[in-house]
């Protein structure tokens, strides 16, 4: 059986904003001041999604050309509808086969995707294979197991009542990349070098249980397809439990919570 290329479950634009669109909006920024950014010939954004870091590559440079590429054809409509600059062009694309000519781009960045790409040898392969001799590498994942808190709330809640929500803690902590120095492994084994590997960190911020919960309601994500799996009595024992988690003893309203993701950043040389 062949694999899939994305385990993503990827439905439409609005969705995935309300779900993941204000934290990567967030880290698109962190990212960048992190890898570094030339404002110069071509840049892919490898696993676009909605635009959340195309946005801000076309707001940090002026001359570079911004090609952004995603499995989902809902979100390159979604970010092609909403991008007005010129420099910027969207195509739907599988980042284990790249549509792309060998050293096509200048820069290649990677946010928010590669923990869902089960073949991230091929993924990582495909994002060298595209980049100029000499050209930056760089890619950012979610810390799913230690560093994103408000995912962690629900799904160590969820995981006391239901087996199902157990197993789908235990795949959201094991996915590809998201362990420390698996990136920068990935990176070493596909030959870049000069690495550049840490962490970046955001908050995720909430004003109420109603503003938390809202995302899982929707269709775009694992734990919004989670909940549409289940009968209505176990969703709203599992709701009214995660609303006791979150409001942790407190008042229902503003919550604030650490999202930490992996980053790196390597050089292809010549060789490559």
């Amino acid at each position: 059986m062949t694999q899939p290329s994305s385990t993503f479950s990827a439905v439409n634009g609005d969705g995935y904003e309300l779900q993941m669109g204000r934290w990567s909006r967030q880290l698109a920024g962190k990212f960048l001041d992190f890898t570094g950014l030339d404002d110069n010939g071509r840049i892919l954004d490898a696993g676009c999604g909605t635009g959340s870091l195309s946005a801000e590559l076309l707001s940090r440079t002026s001359r570079a050309e911004i090609f952004g590429v995603d499995i989902s054809a809902e979100y390159i409509a979604y970010a092609s509808a909403r991008t007005v600059d010129s420099r910027a062009s969207f195509d739907t694309g599988d980042l284990t086969s790249l549509d792309y000519r060998e050293e096509m781009f200048d820069q290649v960045f990677s946010m928010l995707v590669l923990h869902f790409v089960p073949d991230t040898t091929s993924a990582v392969a495909e994002l060298v294979r595209v980049t100029k001799p000499e050209g930056k590498v760089s890619a950012t994942v979610w810390d799913s197991r230690g560093g994103f808190v408000h995912y962690r709330i629900f799904l160590d809640t969820a995981a006391m009542l239901d087996a199902s929500a157990a197993d789908l803690r235990n795949r959201t902590c094991t996915r590809p990349m998201t362990r420390p120095g698996e990136l920068a492994n990935a990176w070493k084994v596909a030959g870049l070098e000069d690495l550049h590997a840490g962490e970046v960190t955001i908050r995720t911020d909430f004003s109420s249980f109603e503003d938390y919960w809202a995302p899982f309601d929707g269709e775009d994500g694992s734990i919004p397809s989670y909940l549409r799996s289940i009968s209505h009595d176990l969703r709203a024992r599992i709701k009214d439990a995660v609303r006791l988690a979150y409001l942790d003893g407190e008042n229902d309203g503003p919550r604030s919570y650490v999202a930490t993701a992996w980053t790196i950043s390597g050089r292809k040389q010549s060789g490559n």
